[in-house]
Formats: C-alpha cells, sequence, structure tokens
C-alpha cells in the first residue's frame, strides 16, 4: 500500500512534516481495512513526533491491530533542514519463512481467446 499524504508535527517546531507511507505486509487471519487505515493515519495530522518514533509506533499499533505474518513500513519524509528521512521498520512472526520469490517474466502469456 501506497499512503503519499501522511502528516504529523515536528515536536520541536510544531511545523508539519509530511511523508509517503509504504506498507507491505503478508496477512495471517486478519487483514487491514483500507477506510481504517486511513482514518488511523489522519490521526497523526496534529500530534508531534519524531520520525523514528513515529514510524516505530504505527509499525507496533499495525502489528498489534493485524498479527500478520510479516510487515514492512517505510515512511519517506519530505526533506527538512535539507535533508530526506527514510525510516523502515519489520516485523516477521516467529517460525515464518516466506515462499521463494515467483518472476513473472517467465510465466508465458495466456492466448488471446476469441470474440463471442
Amino acid at each position: 500500500m501506497e499512503i503519499p499524504e501522511f502528516t504529523c508535527l515536528c515536536p520541536r517546531t510544531g511545523q508539519p512534516d509530511f511523508a509517503t507511507l509504504h506498507l507491505d505486509y503478508v496477512p495471517d487471519r486478519l487483514c487491514i481495512e483500507l477506510k481504517s487505515l486511513k482514518l488511523y493515519v489522519w490521526s497523526f495530522r496534529n500530534e508531534g513526533a519524531f520520525h523514528e518514533s513515529v514510524t516505530n509506533r504505527m509499525l507496533e499499533d499495525l502489528v498489534r491491530a493485524a498479527r500478520p505474518r510479516f510487515m514492512r513500513l517505510s515512511a519517506r519524509f519530505n526533506v527538512r533542514g535539507g535533508i530526506y528521512t527514510t525510516v523502515t521498520v519489520e516485523h516477521i512472526k516467529p517460525r515464518w519463512k516466506p515462499q521463494p520469490a515467483v518472476d513473472l517474466d517467465l510465466i508465458p502469456p495466456v492466448p488471446d481467446r476469441p470474440a463471442r
């Protein structure tokens, strides 16, 4: 999932920080509902938070809510003080092993079906 409109406030200056969030996960029994995720992300708009802290907190909250097999959250913050910041945090469920990757380029295309 790509969430391009994340905002929170700088805890020192109160100025807004903007980031694009990238959330990758492998669910177990529960999935994350998009509207709930959107409302959760919006809840940070008026909250002061350091980049690393808010990214870790979000991952912890999402893992607690969904209990996924795997989850990675990357927050790519816009420039502040001449520096772009990207924070990436990851959760892997104990004893979970990912399946081997599938190279989709190796799968032959499906022939066109005749028109009806």
